[in-house]
């Protein structure tokens, strides 16, 4: 493994969130003893915080988030101590619910050069093919990093496609990527067509920790599920999870359950 443990040195006197949140009072530790590991359990118990604090104290690349929007995950990440079998920077951090907002920035960005490049054009059309070249060269650079990472565009292609293929094109063997709940994006084939790209890049020694409502996700071969709605968090079988329970018995007789709604 990569990332091999987390310890959770909690200092007194911790007040407002994200310290009050039941799974901190309880936490110590987590072993990460598999390449993936899923963090299952409801809404508001912490896996999100969980994760955006280990990602922080690991320096991973947060996509499209600001230092702002980490000012409480700090807080938590400090008191956070990760043990390594080998300290790497490659990899990042990425929550579902930002991608739209990214996939726009990098429009924009886009968008941007392609106008300075026209006003260019313009400005320096008396001057010579050298200064018009300098002045250009930030911008065809900026379209040349964007072409190289996402082709055409991630705009061109639908939400899902948008996103397996953001992934495919950041991936590099040896990272640790912290996603949470990239199912968001994704239709139930694209979540097993994800699945599949999972599985080649742990054939690269990538490590995985994954936030998630997805069964279909949660039934990733050879996963170390932590459900947090134990306190303090414990690994449990995929067949035990309440989410896996819930939507078979859902699928098996859907009527059982919505005459009551």
């Amino acid at each position: 493994m990569i990332l091999k443990s987390m310890v959770y040195r909690k200092e007194k006197k911790q007040e407002g969130y994200p310290f009050q949140l039941p799974l901190l009072q309880s936490l110590k530790s987590l072993h990460f003893q598999k390449s993936v590991t899923i963090l299952v359990g409801e809404n508001g118990t912490g896996k999100s915080t969980l994760l955006e604090a280990i990602a922080d104290q690991a320096g991973s690349v947060q996509i499209n988030r600001s230092e702002k929007e980490n000012d409480s995950i700090k807080k938590l990440a400090k008191q956070l101590k990760l043990t390594w079998s080998v300290k790497t920077k490659k990899g990042f951090f990425l929550n579902a619910e930002d991608f739209v907002s990214f996939v726009r920035r990098a429009a924009e960005m886009k968008e941007t050069a392609l106008q300075e490049l026209a006003n260019i054009k313009v400005e320096y059309k008396d001057k010579s093919a050298y200064a018009k070249s300098l002045a250009s060269l930030p911008h065809n650079r900026t379209l040349a990093e964007l072409k190289d990472l996402y082709n055409d565009g991630l705009e061109f292609r639908s939400h899902g496609e948008r996103f397996l293929d953001f992934f495919q094109s950041r991936f590099r063997p040896n990272g640790l990527y912290i996603l949470d709940e990239p199912e968001v994006p994704l239709s139930p084939m694209k979540q097993l067509s994800f699945i599949s790209m999972l599985k080649e890049m742990e054939k690269q020694n990538a490590q995985f920790l994954i936030a998630t409502h997805s069964p279909i996700l949660m039934a990733y071969p050879g996963a170390e599920i932590i459900s947090l709605d134990s306190l303090p968090p414990a690994p449990t079988s995929y067949e035990e999870l309440e989410h896996v329970q819930i939507t078979k018995n859902f699928l098996e007789s859907p009527e059982r359950f919505l005459r009551h709604l």
